[in-house]
């Protein structure tokens, strides 16, 4: 009898953890603002609707982390925000499943670029030249101001990567959008666009959290600094006073993607499904201003917001869209050519 007891009970200890496991799911995202937007959007809505409990956690483009975790098949993250060019690399090296968009049941047609193999923009986000109006005289217009150290001077930041820096190097040194990745491709537009980085390397304060320069901008630590227009909209509802330039942005897609091997896989095509609804991607721009990648979602907006997002018209005018194929296949070398180069005194 307690031998029969003792079965049912280890039984009973085995379905309930089995049942809690399924019902928890892992979301891996950036952190900060955008974050705390995604919990009001996405993440408690769905635990209200699925009653499903999310364990939200952060990161910032780890992708060694992640591939440790597929190669000793130990994933604990299901579903992952992860920017696009990071994503193609990844999908190429295997570390994300392929999607099938026939379990996502999107409706919409989303805009262009969102459907990938392995993930689903959520958004539409752009890296912009950001300033505190109370410490410019004048207002920069564009990236030649950035590196314009007498009509503007102070600290200027720039995320530490070769990502971004690069294509704003060669843009503040005269070439059109059309023309930076042509350039890039080659020695001759790399040395170009390390040679503009080093007229200002000695004013440059790096960031690499995105939560970073709103933060360094109205620190008055700098008076300049790209930096995601979301972080920075955020900060001026909240009543800071800073500006964007929207000339030369640099936009691209964060996505939607699932890491090889997780073993919640339906659930996380289940949460994608449902974070892709247009209510739910409506109720994320409203909170941050990204641009949403369903239309339908677009259509919803107060105009005023609809103004301030990367995907407005007026905003997209000169607006430069970061080459995933390029970084994909340069990526590697430039960031150790750039780490190298940023380590040098």
């Amino acid at each position: 009898m307690k031998t029969k007891l003792l079965t049912l009970a280890v039984a009973s200890c085995l379905t309930v953890t089995g049942y809690a496991k399924d019902e928890r799911l892992t979301i891996i995202s950036y952190g900060g603002a955008s974050k705390d937007a995604q919990v009001t959007a996405f993440y408690k809505p769905y635990e209200a609707t699925s009653g499903k409990q999310i364990i939200a956690g952060e990161w910032n483009g780890e992708m060694a982390k992640l591939k440790a975790m597929v190669d000793t098949k130990s994933v604990s993250w299901d579903v992952l925000d992860v920017e696009d060019t990071d994503l193609a690399r990844g999908c190429e090296d295997g570390l994300f499943e392929t999607l099938d968009y026939s379990r996502l049941g999107i409706k919409e047609p989303l805009v262009d670029g969102a459907k990938g193999e392995c993930g689903v923009g959520i958004f539409v986000w752009s890296n912009v030249l950001a300033y505190n109006t109370e410490k410019l005289k004048e207002a920069p217009t564009g990236w030649k101001d950035f590196w314009d150290l007498k009509k503007f001077p102070g600290k200027r930041s720039l995320r530490k990567s070769a990502r971004g820096s690069l294509e704003f190097a060669l843009l503040a040194d005269g070439v059109k959008p059309a023309d930076v990745y042509r350039l890039l491709a080659t020695p001759a537009g790399v040395k170009r666009a390390f040679a503009k980085l080093n007229e200002i390397k000695s004013s440059i304060q790096w960031w690499e959290a995105g939560a970073q320069p709103p933060q360094y901008l109205i620190a008055g630590d700098v008076v300049m600094s790209s930096a995601y227009n979301g972080r920075i909209h955020a900060a001026k509802v909240a009543g800071a006073k800073l500006g964007i330039v929207w000339d030369g942005n640099l936009y691209q897609f964060d996505e939607w993607a699932i890491p090889k091997g997780t073993k919640n896989i339906d659930a996380a095509y289940d949460f994608i499904s449902f974070a892709m609804r247009p209510e739910q991607q409506k109720l994320y721009t409203e909170k941050m201003a990204y641009g949403p990648s369903n239309p339908a979602a677009a259509a919803m907006l107060d105009k005023q917001l609809a103004s301030e997002l990367p995907t407005y018209p007026d905003n997209m005018k000169n607006a430069l869209q970061m080459d995933v194929a390029f970084w994909a296949e340069h990526g590697e070398a430039l960031e150790e050519q750039f780490i190298a180069w940023s380590s040098r005194n």
